[in-house]
């Protein structure tokens, strides 16, 4: 069976932010949650709280943003 990109979630501090989406990602979200409750034997009370992981998990892997994110900070640190 294939990997889901999302593992366990860490409980961790949060911050707290108000967002709108579509229905059908909202759909797409609990669905997930199943699976991935299926998957891990952990099960998701609130499936909002995927949402924080699948983000970080996005940006990790865009390779575009990482080399962009990595230039800025070199010039940051450079120039203080």
């Amino acid at each position: 069976m294939a990997k889901l990109k999302l593992g366990a979630i860490a409980d961790d501090k949060s911050v707290k932010l108000t967002v709108e989406l579509p229905a059908a990602v909202h759909r797409d979200l609990l669905a997930y949650a199943e699976v991935l409750a299926r998957e891990t034997g952990q099960g998701i009370a609130e499936p909002t709280k995927l949402i924080a992981p699948m983000l970080a998990r996005f940006m990790a892997t865009d390779r575009v943003f990482a080399k962009l994110r990595r230039a800025t900070q070199a010039r940051s640190t450079g120039s203080g």
